[in-house]
Protein backbone atom coordinates (compact mmCIF):
# COMPACT_ATOMS: atom_id res chain seq x y z
CA UNK A 1 0.00 0.00 0.00
CA UNK A 2 1.75 3.23 -1.03
CA UNK A 3 -0.96 5.52 -0.30
CA UNK A 4 -3.17 6.56 2.81
CA UNK A 5 -6.13 4.76 3.24
CA UNK A 6 -10.15 6.70 3.03
CA UNK A 7 -10.47 5.30 6.37
CA UNK A 8 -7.67 7.14 8.24
CA UNK A 9 -8.11 10.64 5.97
CA UNK A 10 -10.20 13.76 7.17
CA UNK A 11 -13.36 13.40 5.82
CA UNK A 12 -14.49 17.07 4.62
CA UNK A 13 -17.75 16.63 2.92
CA UNK A 14 -19.19 19.67 0.31
CA UNK A 15 -23.04 20.60 1.25
CA UNK A 16 -25.09 22.94 -0.68
CA UNK A 17 -27.98 23.66 -2.93
CA UNK A 18 -28.13 22.34 -6.66
CA UNK A 19 -26.01 24.53 -8.93
CA UNK A 20 -24.54 26.85 -5.88
CA UNK A 21 -20.54 25.66 -7.29
CA UNK A 22 -19.97 23.05 -5.38
CA UNK A 23 -17.99 21.01 -8.18
CA UNK A 24 -16.40 24.04 -9.24
CA UNK A 25 -15.06 24.51 -5.88
CA UNK A 26 -13.68 21.36 -5.15
CA UNK A 27 -11.97 21.30 -8.81
CA UNK A 28 -10.27 24.46 -7.88
CA UNK A 29 -8.88 23.21 -4.36
CA UNK A 30 -8.17 19.65 -6.24
CA UNK A 31 -6.60 21.39 -9.26
CA UNK A 32 -7.60 19.56 -11.45
CA UNK A 33 -11.33 18.28 -12.73
CA UNK A 34 -12.93 15.74 -10.18
CA UNK A 35 -15.94 16.46 -10.90
CA UNK A 36 -18.32 17.18 -13.82
CA UNK A 37 -19.53 20.89 -13.77
CA UNK A 38 -22.66 22.06 -15.51
CA UNK A 39 -25.24 24.06 -15.61
CA UNK A 40 -27.87 21.29 -15.46
CA UNK A 41 -29.44 20.35 -11.87
CA UNK A 42 -28.52 17.13 -11.05
CA UNK A 43 -25.34 16.56 -12.59
CA UNK A 44 -23.38 15.52 -8.97
CA UNK A 45 -25.68 11.70 -8.38
CA UNK A 46 -23.23 9.51 -6.29
CA UNK A 47 -20.85 11.24 -4.04
CA UNK A 48 -17.74 12.16 -5.90
CA UNK A 49 -14.98 11.15 -3.93
CA UNK A 50 -11.51 12.84 -3.59
CA UNK A 51 -8.48 12.06 -1.61
CA UNK A 52 -5.57 14.68 -1.26
CA UNK A 53 -2.52 15.43 0.99
CA UNK A 54 -3.32 19.20 2.24
CA UNK A 55 -0.54 20.29 4.29
CA UNK A 56 -0.20 20.59 7.29
CA UNK A 57 -3.36 18.86 8.28
CA UNK A 58 -2.03 15.82 5.80
CA UNK A 59 -4.01 13.08 4.01
CA UNK A 60 -7.65 14.33 3.34
CA UNK A 61 -11.03 13.14 1.65
CA UNK A 62 -13.27 15.58 -0.32
CA UNK A 63 -16.83 14.26 -0.45
CA UNK A 64 -19.09 16.11 -3.38
CA UNK A 65 -22.24 15.87 -2.45
CA UNK A 66 -25.78 15.99 -4.61
CA UNK A 67 -28.00 19.19 -3.75
CA UNK A 68 -30.31 19.27 -1.19
CA UNK A 69 -32.90 20.92 -3.19
CA UNK A 70 -32.50 18.33 -5.84
CA UNK A 71 -36.36 17.97 -7.59
CA UNK A 72 -35.24 16.02 -10.44
CA UNK A 73 -36.71 12.30 -10.99
CA UNK A 74 -33.57 11.08 -9.44
CA UNK A 75 -33.82 13.73 -6.88
CA UNK A 76 -35.16 11.55 -3.48
CA UNK A 77 -32.33 9.11 -4.34
CA UNK A 78 -29.67 11.36 -4.94
CA UNK A 79 -30.63 13.30 -1.14
CA UNK A 80 -31.34 10.06 0.38
CA UNK A 81 -27.24 9.74 0.02
CA UNK A 82 -26.09 12.99 0.36
CA UNK A 83 -27.76 12.46 3.90
CA UNK A 84 -25.78 9.63 4.49
CA UNK A 85 -22.70 11.53 4.39
CA UNK A 86 -23.59 13.05 7.67
CA UNK A 87 -22.56 10.13 9.28
CA UNK A 88 -18.90 9.74 8.11
CA UNK A 89 -18.21 13.66 7.88
CA UNK A 90 -15.66 15.09 10.21
CA UNK A 91 -16.04 18.80 8.99
CA UNK A 92 -18.71 20.12 6.80
CA UNK A 93 -17.68 22.98 3.84
CA UNK A 94 -21.32 24.58 3.32
CA UNK A 95 -21.37 26.55 0.22
CA UNK A 96 -24.24 29.34 -0.75
CA UNK A 97 -24.68 31.62 -3.39
CA UNK A 98 -23.67 35.04 -2.04
CA UNK A 99 -26.02 36.20 0.50
CA UNK A 100 -28.49 33.66 -0.32
CA UNK A 101 -28.81 31.46 3.07
CA UNK A 102 -32.03 29.69 2.73
CA UNK A 103 -33.74 26.50 4.42
CA UNK A 104 -31.68 24.49 3.21
CA UNK A 105 -28.29 25.66 4.74
CA UNK A 106 -30.36 26.39 7.96
CA UNK A 107 -31.19 22.77 7.82
CA UNK A 108 -27.50 21.52 6.92
CA UNK A 109 -26.30 23.82 10.09
CA UNK A 110 -29.16 22.23 12.60
CA UNK A 111 -28.57 18.80 11.73
CA UNK A 112 -24.13 19.17 11.68
CA UNK A 113 -25.17 20.45 15.10
CA UNK A 114 -27.45 17.74 16.55
CA UNK A 115 -24.05 15.66 15.33
CA UNK A 116 -21.33 17.74 16.87
CA UNK A 117 -20.08 18.17 12.59
CA UNK A 118 -18.27 21.86 12.80
CA UNK A 119 -19.66 23.85 9.92
CA UNK A 120 -17.49 26.22 7.64
CA UNK A 121 -19.48 28.13 5.76
CA UNK A 122 -18.64 29.88 2.37
CA UNK A 123 -20.58 32.08 0.38
CA UNK A 124 -19.32 31.15 -3.71
CA UNK A 125 -19.94 33.29 -6.84
CA UNK A 126 -18.74 36.18 -4.58
CA UNK A 127 -18.48 38.56 -7.69
CA UNK A 128 -22.16 38.59 -8.13
CA UNK A 129 -23.31 39.22 -5.15
CA UNK A 130 -22.47 40.31 -1.52
CA UNK A 131 -21.56 37.42 0.71
CA UNK A 132 -23.48 37.15 3.98
CA UNK A 133 -21.79 38.30 7.11
CA UNK A 134 -21.85 34.68 8.76
CA UNK A 135 -19.67 32.95 5.95
CA UNK A 136 -15.73 32.16 6.80
CA UNK A 137 -14.79 32.21 3.17
CA UNK A 138 -15.44 34.12 -0.12
CA UNK A 139 -14.96 32.92 -3.10
CA UNK A 140 -15.45 32.76 -6.89
CA UNK A 141 -14.67 28.90 -8.07
CA UNK A 142 -14.33 29.96 -11.31
CA UNK A 143 -11.44 32.34 -10.65
CA UNK A 144 -8.47 29.87 -11.28
CA UNK A 145 -5.74 32.26 -10.27
CA UNK A 146 -7.59 32.62 -6.67
CA UNK A 147 -6.65 28.86 -5.89
CA UNK A 148 -3.09 29.77 -3.71
CA UNK A 149 -5.51 32.47 -2.16
CA UNK A 150 -8.10 30.13 -1.63
CA UNK A 151 -6.19 26.67 -0.56
CA UNK A 152 -4.75 28.84 2.14
CA UNK A 153 -8.22 30.45 3.46
CA UNK A 154 -9.48 27.28 3.62
CA UNK A 155 -6.48 25.57 5.50
CA UNK A 156 -6.51 28.10 8.05
CA UNK A 157 -9.99 27.39 8.80
CA UNK A 158 -10.14 23.59 8.90
CA UNK A 159 -6.81 23.63 11.51
CA UNK A 160 -9.35 25.84 13.55
CA UNK A 161 -12.32 23.41 13.40
CA UNK A 162 -10.56 20.13 12.84
CA UNK A 163 -11.61 17.48 15.45
CA UNK A 164 -9.05 16.72 18.36
CA UNK A 165 -9.90 13.01 17.41
CA UNK A 166 -8.07 13.51 13.80
CA UNK A 167 -4.92 15.22 15.26
CA UNK A 168 -4.25 12.99 18.15
CA UNK A 169 -6.08 9.41 17.26
CA UNK A 170 -7.20 6.90 19.51
CA UNK A 171 -4.57 4.13 19.80
CA UNK A 172 -4.33 1.28 17.47
CA UNK A 173 -1.63 -1.23 19.81
CA UNK A 174 0.90 1.11 20.40
CA UNK A 175 0.33 1.59 24.02
CA UNK A 176 0.75 -2.39 24.39
CA UNK A 177 4.02 -2.29 23.47
CA UNK A 178 6.88 -0.90 24.95
CA UNK A 179 9.68 1.13 22.49
CA UNK A 180 11.96 -1.41 21.57
CA UNK A 181 9.56 -4.24 22.70
CA UNK A 182 7.63 -6.77 20.41
CA UNK A 183 4.33 -7.84 19.28
CA UNK A 184 3.56 -11.68 17.94
CA UNK A 185 1.03 -11.27 15.36
CA UNK A 186 -0.80 -14.23 13.86
CA UNK A 187 -2.02 -13.88 10.36
CA UNK A 188 -3.67 -16.48 8.58
CA UNK A 189 -3.33 -17.05 4.47
CA UNK A 190 -6.15 -18.60 3.26
CA UNK A 191 -8.69 -17.82 0.23
CA UNK A 192 -9.68 -14.46 2.28
CA UNK A 193 -6.32 -13.26 2.16
CA UNK A 194 -5.50 -11.30 -1.01
CA UNK A 195 -2.97 -12.44 -3.09
CA UNK A 196 0.55 -11.29 -2.60
CA UNK A 197 -0.15 -8.54 0.26
CA UNK A 198 -1.60 -8.16 4.11
CA UNK A 199 -5.25 -7.44 4.66
CA UNK A 200 -5.54 -3.71 6.02
CA UNK A 201 -5.66 -4.17 9.55
CA UNK A 202 -2.59 -6.47 9.48
CA UNK A 203 -0.77 -3.51 7.51
CA UNK A 204 -1.82 -1.00 10.01
CA UNK A 205 -0.58 -2.89 12.93
CA UNK A 206 2.36 -3.52 11.56
CA UNK A 207 3.09 0.55 11.07
CA UNK A 208 1.56 1.10 14.66
CA UNK A 209 3.85 -1.10 16.32
CA UNK A 210 7.13 0.63 13.90
CA UNK A 211 5.36 4.12 15.11
CA UNK A 212 5.98 2.94 18.48
CA UNK A 213 9.43 2.32 18.24
CA UNK A 214 8.65 -1.67 18.64
CA UNK A 215 8.88 -4.73 16.40
CA UNK A 216 6.95 -7.53 15.49
CA UNK A 217 6.86 -11.05 14.40
CA UNK A 218 4.67 -12.17 11.57
CA UNK A 219 4.06 -15.85 11.41
CA UNK A 220 1.32 -18.19 10.83
CA UNK A 221 -0.96 -19.91 12.99
CA UNK A 222 0.72 -23.20 12.47
CA UNK A 223 4.21 -21.82 12.93
CA UNK A 224 3.13 -19.82 16.41
CA UNK A 225 3.77 -21.96 19.18
CA UNK A 226 7.28 -22.88 17.30
CA UNK A 227 8.21 -19.52 17.17
CA UNK A 228 7.26 -18.50 20.36
CA UNK A 229 9.11 -21.04 21.76
CA UNK A 230 12.34 -19.79 19.57
CA UNK A 231 12.48 -16.11 21.68
CA UNK A 232 14.56 -15.77 24.08
CA UNK A 233 12.12 -13.34 25.82
CA UNK A 234 8.18 -13.30 26.11
CA UNK A 235 6.48 -10.70 23.56
CA UNK A 236 4.64 -7.78 24.89
CA UNK A 237 1.56 -8.51 23.41
CA UNK A 238 -0.08 -11.59 20.94
CA UNK A 239 -2.69 -10.35 18.40
CA UNK A 240 -4.65 -12.57 15.94
CA UNK A 241 -6.89 -12.53 13.22
CA UNK A 242 -10.52 -13.55 14.78
CA UNK A 243 -10.82 -16.91 13.28
CA UNK A 244 -8.36 -18.39 14.96
CA UNK A 245 -8.31 -16.85 18.51
CA UNK A 246 -9.34 -20.00 20.14
CA UNK A 247 -6.22 -21.63 18.72
CA UNK A 248 -4.00 -18.51 19.28
CA UNK A 249 -5.36 -18.29 23.18
CA UNK A 250 -4.46 -22.43 23.60
CA UNK A 251 -1.13 -21.56 22.37
CA UNK A 252 -0.27 -18.30 24.35
CA UNK A 253 0.89 -18.75 27.74
CA UNK A 254 -1.48 -16.76 30.15
CA UNK A 255 1.27 -14.37 31.14
CA UNK A 256 0.93 -12.57 27.76
CA UNK A 257 -1.72 -10.03 26.77
CA UNK A 258 -3.36 -11.73 23.72
CA UNK A 259 -6.19 -9.74 21.71
CA UNK A 260 -7.43 -9.74 17.82
CA UNK A 261 -6.95 -7.22 15.19
CA UNK A 262 -10.67 -6.62 15.25
CA UNK A 263 -10.37 -5.63 18.53
CA UNK A 264 -7.81 -3.15 17.87
CA UNK A 265 -10.19 -1.68 15.92
CA UNK A 266 -13.22 -1.89 17.90
CA UNK A 267 -11.30 0.38 20.12
CA UNK A 268 -9.37 2.80 17.74
CA UNK A 269 -12.68 3.37 15.14
CA UNK A 270 -15.37 2.89 17.57
CA UNK A 271 -16.28 2.39 21.48
CA UNK A 272 -14.82 -1.01 22.95
CA UNK A 273 -16.59 -0.66 26.03
CA UNK A 274 -19.76 -0.13 24.45
CA UNK A 275 -19.20 -3.53 21.98
CA UNK A 276 -17.99 -5.04 25.04
CA UNK A 277 -21.61 -5.01 26.94
CA UNK A 278 -23.18 -5.45 23.22
CA UNK A 279 -20.93 -8.80 23.04
CA UNK A 280 -22.56 -10.02 26.81
CA UNK A 281 -26.24 -9.40 24.88
CA UNK A 282 -25.41 -12.21 22.89
CA UNK A 283 -25.89 -14.85 25.92
CA UNK A 284 -29.56 -13.24 25.61
CA UNK A 285 -30.78 -14.25 22.11
CA UNK A 286 -34.01 -16.49 22.29
CA UNK A 287 -35.46 -18.25 18.74
CA UNK A 288 -36.67 -16.32 16.37
CA UNK A 289 -34.72 -12.95 17.34
CA UNK A 290 -32.99 -11.26 14.35
CA UNK A 291 -29.35 -10.00 14.47
CA UNK A 292 -28.04 -7.50 12.02
CA UNK A 293 -24.54 -8.11 10.48
CA UNK A 294 -23.30 -4.51 9.13
CA UNK A 295 -20.08 -5.57 6.71
CA UNK A 296 -18.64 -2.50 5.51
CA UNK A 297 -16.36 -4.06 3.11
CA UNK A 298 -18.51 -4.28 -0.08
CA UNK A 299 -16.30 -7.37 -1.62
CA UNK A 300 -17.99 -10.19 -3.78
CA UNK A 301 -18.89 -13.15 -0.80
CA UNK A 302 -16.86 -15.94 -0.37
CA UNK A 303 -17.84 -19.58 0.03
CA UNK A 304 -17.46 -19.58 3.67
CA UNK A 305 -17.71 -15.36 4.20
CA UNK A 306 -16.72 -14.22 7.36
CA UNK A 307 -20.27 -12.27 7.74
CA UNK A 308 -22.58 -13.92 5.68
CA UNK A 309 -21.49 -17.35 6.50
CA UNK A 310 -19.25 -17.96 10.11
CA UNK A 311 -20.43 -15.48 12.38
CA UNK A 312 -23.93 -16.58 11.74
CA UNK A 313 -23.17 -20.56 11.97
CA UNK A 314 -21.13 -19.77 15.10
CA UNK A 315 -23.71 -17.92 16.58
CA UNK A 316 -26.97 -20.24 16.58
CA UNK A 317 -23.87 -23.20 17.73
CA UNK A 318 -23.52 -20.81 20.70
CA UNK A 319 -26.65 -19.98 21.86
CA UNK A 320 -28.29 -23.11 20.51
CA UNK A 321 -31.10 -21.87 18.64
CA UNK A 322 -32.29 -20.58 15.47
CA UNK A 323 -31.86 -16.48 14.96
CA UNK A 324 -32.36 -14.37 11.96
CA UNK A 325 -29.74 -13.19 10.73
CA UNK A 326 -29.84 -9.67 7.91
CA UNK A 327 -26.68 -8.62 6.32
CA UNK A 328 -26.09 -5.28 4.83
CA UNK A 329 -22.71 -4.04 2.85
CA UNK A 330 -20.91 -1.72 2.40
CA UNK A 331 -22.62 1.81 3.69
CA UNK A 332 -26.05 0.32 3.99
CA UNK A 333 -27.59 0.72 6.82
CA UNK A 334 -31.35 -0.23 7.84
CA UNK A 335 -33.05 2.93 8.97
CA UNK A 336 -35.13 1.10 11.28
CA UNK A 337 -33.42 -0.78 14.09
CA UNK A 338 -36.01 -2.00 16.63
CA UNK A 339 -36.65 -5.20 15.21
CA UNK A 340 -33.05 -6.61 16.19
CA UNK A 341 -32.22 -7.76 19.50
CA UNK A 342 -27.98 -7.44 18.55
CA UNK A 343 -26.31 -5.59 15.76
CA UNK A 344 -22.84 -7.05 14.65
CA UNK A 345 -20.52 -4.71 13.20
CA UNK A 346 -17.43 -5.67 11.24
CA UNK A 347 -13.79 -4.59 12.11
CA UNK A 348 -14.37 -1.16 10.51
CA UNK A 349 -11.42 -0.66 8.58
CA UNK A 350 -12.57 0.75 5.70
CA UNK A 351 -14.76 3.19 7.42
CA UNK A 352 -13.51 6.20 9.28
CA UNK A 353 -14.22 6.76 13.17
CA UNK A 354 -16.66 9.05 13.12
CA UNK A 355 -18.92 6.45 10.97
CA UNK A 356 -18.75 3.94 13.19
CA UNK A 357 -19.49 5.71 16.01
CA UNK A 358 -22.55 7.15 14.30
CA UNK A 359 -23.80 3.29 13.79
CA UNK A 360 -23.59 3.07 17.84
CA UNK A 361 -25.15 6.07 18.34
CA UNK A 362 -28.06 4.73 16.13
CA UNK A 363 -28.40 1.09 17.91
CA UNK A 364 -27.98 2.95 21.46
CA UNK A 365 -31.24 5.18 20.43
CA UNK A 366 -33.00 2.16 19.27
CA UNK A 367 -32.24 0.21 22.53
CA UNK A 368 -30.19 -2.04 20.15
CA UNK A 369 -26.84 -3.56 21.71
CA UNK A 370 -24.38 -3.44 19.36
CA UNK A 371 -20.75 -5.27 19.38
CA UNK A 372 -18.08 -6.28 16.58
CA UNK A 373 -16.60 -9.12 14.98
CA UNK A 374 -13.99 -9.52 17.01
CA UNK A 375 -15.72 -9.58 20.23
CA UNK A 376 -18.73 -11.31 18.81
CA UNK A 377 -16.41 -14.13 17.72
CA UNK A 378 -14.39 -14.60 20.90
CA UNK A 379 -17.91 -14.44 22.76
CA UNK A 380 -18.76 -17.21 20.81
CA UNK A 381 -15.71 -19.25 21.29
CA UNK A 382 -15.52 -18.91 25.02
CA UNK A 383 -12.54 -16.64 25.03
CA UNK A 384 -13.94 -13.04 24.90
CA UNK A 385 -12.15 -11.92 28.65
CA UNK A 386 -8.82 -13.32 28.16
CA UNK A 387 -8.65 -11.07 24.71
CA UNK A 388 -10.65 -8.67 26.63
CA UNK A 389 -7.90 -8.53 29.51
CA UNK A 390 -5.52 -5.52 27.65
CA UNK A 391 -8.22 -3.96 28.36
CA UNK A 392 -9.90 -3.35 32.05
CA UNK A 393 -12.65 -0.73 31.43
CA UNK A 394 -14.13 -2.78 28.66
CA UNK A 395 -13.33 -6.27 30.57
CA UNK A 396 -15.19 -4.79 33.78
CA UNK A 397 -17.84 -3.28 30.99
CA UNK A 398 -18.52 -7.10 29.86
CA UNK A 399 -18.03 -9.26 33.70
CA UNK A 400 -20.75 -6.36 34.86
CA UNK A 401 -23.08 -7.10 32.08
CA UNK A 402 -22.54 -10.96 32.28
CA UNK A 403 -23.37 -10.96 36.11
Amino acid sequence: MQKTPKSLRLHIALFGRTNVGKSSFLNLVAGQDVSIVSSQAGTTTDVVEKPMELLPLGPVVFLDTAGLDDTTRLGKKRIDRTERVFDRADVILLLHEGDQVTEFEELVCAKAESKDIPVIGIANKSDLTHPADQTNLRVNSTDLSSRDQVLAALKAELLRVCPEEFITPPPLMGDLVKPGGLAMLIVPIDLQAPKGRLILPQVQTIRDALDNDAATLVCKEREYPHMLAMLKQQPDVAICDSQMVLKMVADTPAEIPCTTFSILFARMKGDLRKFAIGAAAIDKLEPGDKVLIAESCSHHALEDDIGGVKIPRWLRQYVGVDVEIDVYSGRDFPNTLSEYKLAVQCGGCMQNRREVLSRIDKCESAGVPITNYGLCISQTQGVLKRVLSPFPAALNAYEKEMK
